[in-house]
C-alpha cells in the first residue's frame, strides 16, 4: 500500500499541483495506431488505417507532436529540452 501523505499527515501536492507536475521540462513518448492519432492530433487529418505512429505528450497529456518513428520523438524532446520518461 502507498502512503499519499507526507509526515504532517497531509497530501504532498494538491490535485491541481501533481497535474501540473513536469510541465514544460518532463514527456513521454507513447506508441499508438493511426486510427487514434485523430483523438490526440485532430489537425492529423486523414492517414492510412493500420500504421504505427509515436506520439510525444507532454507531463499532463497534452498532445507535442506525431511521428513515425519513436527516435525522431525523442529528438524532438531533447531539441525542445524536455526529458522523455517511459511508462509501464
Amino acid at each position: 500500500m502507498i502512503d499519499e501523505t507526507s509526515a504532517s499527515g497531509k497530501a504532498p501536492f494538491t490535485p491541481e499541483q501533481f497535474a501540473h507536475l513536469g510541465d514544460g521540462s518532463i514527456a513521454y513518448v507513447k506508441a499508438i495506431r493511426s486510427e487514434d492519432a485523430a483523438r490526440l492530433f485532430p489537425q492529423v487529418g486523414s492517414i492510412q488505417p493500420g500504421l504505427r505512429l509515436f506520439a510525444l505528450l507532454g507531463a499532463d497529456g497534452s498532445p507535442i507532436m506525431l511521428t513515425d518513428s519513436k527516435d525522431a520523438a525523442i529528438a524532438n524532446a531533447w531539441e525542445n529540452e524536455l526529458q522523455t520518461v517511459s511508462l509501464h
